[in-house]
């Protein structure tokens, strides 16, 4: 039943917001999978989720981390981050846009995180009024030894913004990796997994 909500949450704000809305229908269990597979499952990691929508990457590295990792989870829809702060509330839940993520951290005292997990739009990634995208606000707070990992839909993966994209990850990491396609999702979609953030000198 909870699916089938969720759903129709997705449907109201893609309706509302296209451009910020990933998808009309939440990540699937597979895709989650593959989403949080690199993150450290030992220990007890600093973890960033961008863009968690009703939390399907959310419930996935709960569950790989055991429930041990400090979790930031950075939504901007206030709708999406009260129900994430009611389903998860061992999860620290910020209202805000992922472009702050330095401020955010610096806020609750962390210097670096070990993966950062985004559900968001491509759209997101493009540069902002300062001239910088959020790649490189992503590449300035993740340890050197860090994770990034985002999700991109076979169908649209050809298409002139998303190649853009593509290519500005890799410009800011020096080894970026593609999943084969993950078809128990809808639509299909691969994980790009972003390693050794490249830092201005």
């Amino acid at each position: 039943m909870t699916a089938w909500v969720d759903t129709g949450r997705f449907v109201r704000e893609f309706v509302r917001d296209p451009l910020h809305t990933a998808s009309v229908t939440p990540s699937s269990q597979a895709l989650a999978a593959a989403m949080v597979r690199p993150v450290p499952a030992v220990g007890e990691p600093v973890v960033v989720e961008l863009g968690p929508g009703t939390g399907a990457f959310t419930r996935a590295i709960q569950e790989r981390t055991g429930g041990r990792a400090r979790h930031v989870a950075v939504e901007l829809n206030e709708r999406w981050a009260q129900l994430l702060t009611d389903r998860h509330p061992g999860v620290d839940v910020v209202r805000a846009d992922a472009r702050e993520l330095p401020r955010l951290l610096a806020e609750r005292g962390i210097g670096s995180v070990d993966a950062v997990v985004s559900g968001l739009p491509w759209v997101a990634y493009t540069p902002g009024s300062d001239g910088r995208g959020l790649h490189a606000v992503i590449t300035e707070v993740l340890a050197p030894t860090g994770v990034f990992t985002q999700f991109g839909y076979t169908w649209t993966r050809w298409a002139p913004p998303a190649r853009r994209q593509l290519t500005d990850l890799r410009a800011h990491f020096a080894e970026v990796t593609t999943s084969r396609t993950i078809w128990r999702n809808v639509p299909p979609a691969v994980v790009h997994e972003a390693r050794r953030p490249v830092r201005p000198i």
